[in-house]
């Protein structure tokens, strides 16, 4: 059977802790000592409302604490000889939210009001016998009160730990495993990607020894392939919290222009505005937008102009991409994995990203990304 359907909610369970409380206050007072007939109707009011101030003992259990120990005085002082339950109630509580010294100094205060009131409104012989037999018993129902809250609390704080326990293995976990996947995929990639790049690297040898003009898209091929292991074991590093491997940034824009240059792609970069202080982050997340935009561009565009631009400006790094392939607003591409990461990493800067075709012919990627949020 399911539990939790039958589970009580924490409000109506406060009322009913409450109520009850009140219950057993007024139930006690109507069948102990008669109180002074004047003074009856206002004990048992303040009887009734200091049980059901404990209502509100989860969100202000100190006002719950100054309100239930007002109602033990009054009604006490009115006559009735009643235990302060519901003041060991809010003491309960009152520790259990970690109000240590509040809660001892008002419960001091509150014994020697009693213990006074007593001498006070007591006229017997034994009225001081009776007082401090009262406050001593008091005494003990407050002390097993304070050590009760106190238990309860250790014991969440305990649980909380645990929890927070669980929850850093499983993050552990699971970067161990993100890094398992990264060794494993550096693994495959780099494999494919070494093939690929020696087999160009001997196509170019084999053509300069036999006097040939190497073919640029040869030698782009060949780059490229030395970037991309280099890009391999550049993240590999970032996973594995390695500080040593330099990020690539805005000075490295130049160097990739110039390698779509040499695969056959006119690409020209302008910077505009006066450079200043740009944070790491903001720096590698423009290189990679241009990075995955120029990519695109070579496989999905058909584009033979590019035109890279980047504006600093004093509270933000605009990065413009712009090329004359063959999307239109009548046919735009298809969104991929591409533009997606590049979404994702200018929202985690708090920056806006405009991807979409131009008016009469070709595609547009622009990112915003604000310097000093970042």
């Amino acid at each position: 059977m399911d539990t939790a359907r039958f589970r009580v909610p924490a409000g109506v369970t406060d009322w009913l802790v409450a109520v009850a409380v009140a219950a057993l206050l007024v139930g006690t007072g109507l069948t102990g000592p008669a109180p002074d007939p004047g003074a009856g109707p206002v004990g048992y009011a303040l009887l009734a409302v200091g049980g059901l101030a404990l209502v509100a003992r989860r969100r202000a259990p100190l006002v719950v604490l100054a309100v239930t120990g007002v109602c033990a005085v009054g009604y006490q002082a009115a006559g009735f000889d009643v235990l302060s339950v519901a003041y060991l109630v809010a003491v309960y509580c009152a520790v259990r939210a970690g109000h240590h010294v509040v809660t001892v100094i008002a419960s001091v205060s509150l014994i020697l009001v009693l213990h006074l009131s007593a001498l006070a409104f007591l006229d017997e012989p034994a009225s001081e016998a009776l007082a401090q037999a009262r406050g001593t018993l008091e005494a003990a129902w407050l002390i097993a009160a304070f050590a009760a809250g106190e238990a309860l609390r250790q014991a969440e704080r305990r649980a909380q730990e645990a929890e927070r326990s669980r929850e850093e293995t499983a993050r552990r976990r699971a970067d161990e495993e993100r890094l398992h996947i990264a060794r494993e995929l550096h693994d495959s990639l780099t494999h494919q990607i070494s093939i690929i790049k020696i087999q160009a690297e001997v196509a170019v040898h084999m053509a300069r020894r036999r006097g040939e003009q190497v073919p640029e898209t040869l030698l782009a091929i060949q780059e490229a392939g030395r970037e991309a292991t280099r890009e391999l074991r550049a993240t590999l590093e970032a996973l594995r919290d390695d500080d040593t491997a330099p990020p690539r940034g805005l000075d490295d824009l130049a160097e990739l222009v110039e390698r779509a240059c040499r695969g056959g792609l006119d690409t020209k970069l302008t910077v505009e505005g006066q450079r200043g202080d740009i944070p790491a982050a903001v720096g590698r997340t423009a290189y990679r937008i241009v990075q995955e935009a120029l990519t695109n561009i070579v496989r999905h565009a058909g584009a033979t102009t590019v035109t890279v631009r980047v504006d600093h400006r004093p509270d933000a790094l605009t990065v413009r991409v712009d090329d004359d392939g063959k999307a239109t607003a009548d046919q735009p591409p298809q969104p991929g994995l591409g533009l997606i990461g590049m979404r994702e990493r200018v929202t985690a800067l708090g920056g806006s990203l405009r991807a979409e075709p131009k008016a009469a012919r070709g595609f547009t990627v622009q990112a915003e990304l604000p310097v000093e949020r970042a």
